[in-house]
């Protein structure tokens, strides 16, 4: 079965290999926004995902983000590479087979202090079974990766 599952997951990113949205700055973008629009602070404060507010956005790297608060943009703005997503927000399970892909702001882990994403909650649940594994893998592919446009669906 997990032979399939796996299959499965990489037969999606593959059909989805030349397809995407480009990003404006170093980041993932959906909408002109970093992660989606949500407060990367949040997923190491509140541990869960919070919509941003319009009102309260920082930039980075040639990216914007939004924060639920004012407090939490002043806290990315005094260290954005302390709460910025690893890979440029990509899907860190997606990073290690090699490949960006886009993410699903609700499928997140935060490991070591630093902010991984997943493409979906499922491709998460694979991630979670050998996340020192896989940053290690995504660690070495990330440099070769981040250069490359496409991103999967």
């Amino acid at each position: 079965m997990r032979r399939y599952v796996n299959a499965f997951f990489l037969t999606v990113c593959s059909m989805t290999l030349f397809s995407g949205n480009a990003s404006a700055g170093e980041f993932f973008e959906t909408h002109g926004l970093a992660v989606d629009g949500y407060d990367p602070v949040a997923y190491f404060t509140e541990h869960k995902p919070m919509k941003g507010a319009a009102k309260f956005r920082s930039d980075f790297q040639g990216s914007t983000f939004q924060f639920a608060s004012a407090a939490h943009r002043n806290m990315f703005a005094a260290d954005p590479a302390k709460y910025a997503p690893q890979y440029g927000g990509y899907c860190a399970y997606g990073m290690a087979k090699g490949y960006k892909a886009k993410i699903d702001p609700a499928a997140f882990t935060v490991v070591g202090d630093k902010l991984y994403f997943n493409y979906s909650e499922t491709v998460r649940s694979q991630w979670l079974t050998d996340i020192p594994g896989y940053i290690r893998k995504a660690d070495a592919n990330w440099p070769d990766v981040k250069k490359v446009a496409k991103v999967h669906e």
